[in-house]
């Protein structure tokens, strides 16, 4: 039966449908508009062209971050609404996760490089064994510099993916170990959230629809700066 993935962590997006053997439909979008005025209706087409009414539906895969802030949150509550009215399981899926899935292949490392702003990135390295997706190094924030540099010295080529990826493609292409995945495959897309998603639902994996948050892995600007004001304004108040 069939599930829908959404994907919107990014400035890519996407929604296809899948069942455990093939992938029924996918619609991608690439260009400065927002989520808020594209998503639905990438939903909605890929539910068309698969021609898969929304009853049909078993569960919904979505992309959980971490990546753009209002993105996410975007794709998270279009997930929950549907997954809640379609009384179907929801399963959540890291940006990392999703965008390893494009090389299941062995003998190599995916390497996950999202924009954290402040010259800093989501960081993250997968590999497959035997069909089999293993965390080399979880999400974290690092310098471009200080991932880059423990991409060198792994043991296995390096194929880094991710949207700083493609906007520095050259900073990568001067690095021995790690190879610029081409542009087909260094952004994130549905179809690798639902085969992830799937895998999951397979294992017995799901979230609950009430709880399930997206992974920020830090708080945004706007909450720091917003902290910070409030600091100096106690500091204000005590002079």
């Amino acid at each position: 039966m069939p599930i829908l993935a959404i994907d919107s962590a990014t400035m890519v997006s996407s929604a296809a449908v899948a069942t455990e053997d093939r992938l029924l439909s996918e619609v991608t979008m690439q260009l400065k508009k927002p989520q808020s005025e594209v998503l639905m209706g990438h939903i909605t087409e890929a539910l068309s062209i698969a021609q898969t009414d929304k009853n049909e539906l078993t569960a919904i895969a979505v992309n959980i971050g971490p990546g753009s802030f209002t993105g996410l949150r975007i794709g998270l509550a279009a997930a929950k609404m549907m997954a809640y009215a379609l009384n179907i399981p929801i399963v959540g899926i890291g940006i990392g996760e999703a965008l390893a899935y494009n090389y299941p292949v062995d003998n190599i490392y995916s390497a996950v490089f999202i924009d954290a702003q402040k010259e800093n990135v989501y960081f993250a390295m997968y590999e497959w064994e035997k069909g089999t997706l293993k965390t080399v190094k979880s999400m974290m924030v690092y310098s471009l510099t200080d991932a880059l540099e423990i991409c060198e010295h792994m043991d296995k080529p390096v194929i880094a993916m991710g949207d700083i990826v493609q906007r520095k493609c050259k900073i990568f292409d001067k690095c021995s170990n790690v190879h610029a995945a081409p542009p087909y495959f260094v952004m994130p897309r549905a179809a690798n959230t639902a085969f992830a998603g799937l895998a999951r639902l397979k294992a017995g994996q799901t979230d609950n629809v009430m709880s399930i948050e997206p992974s920020y892995i830090r708080r945004s600007e706007a909450e720091e700066l917003w902290e910070k004001r409030q600091k100096e304004h106690k500091n204000d108040d005590k002079i």
